[in-house]
């Protein structure tokens, strides 16, 4: 580290302290050559995830953008808030994991509506509903057909 005083490239770590979340360390140093003391401040660098939207555009990962999506959509159901959480880490790790800096949108959206599919049905159909923009009553029907019919397959498997 440079002294910011004497511009000297030796010194030594007087001090540090994690900030109260953990993403900052403060260290306080002192310059190996005139003695002065300062304070420099470490955190790891993020990497920033791209969203491709339908249209192209691109826009920043929101995770919090995610969780209010799920969170309407299991809005007085039975969902626990850690089974939301987990889709959401299970979405960053996918982006983290990916070779790729950027992941379209319907990629996310077809996750986020498995998870909740196998998490709670309503709670898959309000968010399926909105993600799909549903143009007419007969494709909203169409997809309750579809869960319909799977939970009776799911039913002759397990007896």
């Amino acid at each position: 580290m440079k002294c910011p005083y004497c511009g000297y490239t030796k010194d030594r770590v007087v001090d540090s302290r994690e900030s109260k979340r953990g993403e900052v360390i403060r260290r306080r140093r002192q310059c190996g050559s005139c003695g002065k003391r300062f304070t420099s401040y470490e955190r790891i660098e993020e990497i920033p995830y791209m969203v491709v939207k339908k249209d192209q555009s691109r826009e920043l990962f929101d995770r919090d953008k995610i969780r209010r999506g799920i969170l309407k959509a299991c809005e007085k159901r039975p969902v626990p808030i850690t089974a939301i959480e987990e889709i959401i880490e299970e979405i960053e790790n996918r982006l983290q994991n990916s070779a790729e800096r950027e992941l379209p949108t319907e990629e996310i959206g077809g996750f986020v509506m498995e998870s909740l599919r196998k998490l709670d049905e309503v709670a898959y159909v309000r968010f399926a509903s909105v993600y799909r923009s549903f143009r007419d009553l007969n494709e909203f029907m169409a997809e309750l057909s579809q869960i319909i019919q799977s939970r009776g397959e799911h039913k002759k498997e397990s007896a």
